[in-house]
């Protein structure tokens, strides 16, 4: 336990540092989050960008992937070399989609124990009053909402995570392998579960950082929305150049 705190708290402390900066030029800390916020997942757009190549490049691979079942469907151990195989063919690799979220379940914990105790992570007395700050109906950002800030971090972490295995569409759709029959359960699992869960916990966080979850959802979508129009552009593309 002892060992996750000071990673934590390692994480903590240039996030603190940043945040401070921003709120210097700022001035309002419920903006500064959201500014903080953005800076963030634009650092973390190239490895959601590649956990949504990840989902297409899956899609594509499906029929190859039935080929490699119906050759070998009654030995396992082949058929599963011809996958691992195929896999390093085409350039895929099936941990990438676990990537981002693995990245900023770290980043999270490091803001969560930040806005606890600002004074741990940053110097000086500014952030520790900034904390304290009232923003839109919030009359404290170091305090919890109960109700609208959790609801509407639920609500937009279902939207985020629907739109995310819809941008893989095909390969959840279409996929037969034992792989896809066993992880789209899960997955459907996940988009209901992981709301409900953010929802509670959001309720006894700083609503600082609820703040934090709900505006990285937002640019979710929204990076969600603009890989799938570029998708839609290139595959028109591709078919204006076949004709």
């Amino acid at each position: 336990m002892q060992a996750f705190y000071g990673l934590f708290s390692f994480i903590a402390t240039p996030m603190g540092y940043l945040l401070d900066f921003i709120y210097g030029f700022v001035g309002n800390y419920g903006i500064s989050i959201i500014v903080f916020t953005l800076i963030v997942r634009g650092c973390l757009f190239p490895l959601y960008a590649s956990q949504i190549k990840g989902q297409l490049k899956m899609a594509e691979m499906q029929p190859k992937m039935q080929a490699i079942q119906k050759k070998y469907a009654g030995n396992r151990e082949e058929q599963g070399r011809a996958m691992q195989k195929l896999y390093k063919d085409e350039g895929y690799n099936p941990l990438m989609g676990c990537l981002p979220l693995l990245i900023q379940m770290p980043i999270l914990m490091g803001f969560f124990y930040l806005l606890r105790n600002p004074g741990m992570f940053v110097p000086g007395d500014a952030i520790i009053m900034a904390s304290h700050e009232s923003f839109l109906w919030l009359p404290d950002l170091s305090q919890p909402d109960m109700w609208l800030l959790p609801a509407i971090t639920g609500v937009t972490t279902f939207l985020s995570m629907s739109m995310t295995g819809m941008m893989g569409g095909g390969a959840a759709a279409a996929g037969t392998s034992d792989m896809s029959a066993q992880m789209a359960p899960m997955m459907k699992m996940m988009r209901i579960f992981m709301p409900i869960f953010i929802f509670v916990f959001g309720r006894q966080m700083p609503s600082g950082l609820a703040l934090y979850w709900c505006m990285g959802n937002l640019f979710t979508i929204w990076q969600t929305w603009l890989l799938k129009r570029m998708r839609k552009r290139a595959e028109a593309a591709k078919k204006a150049a076949e004709e």
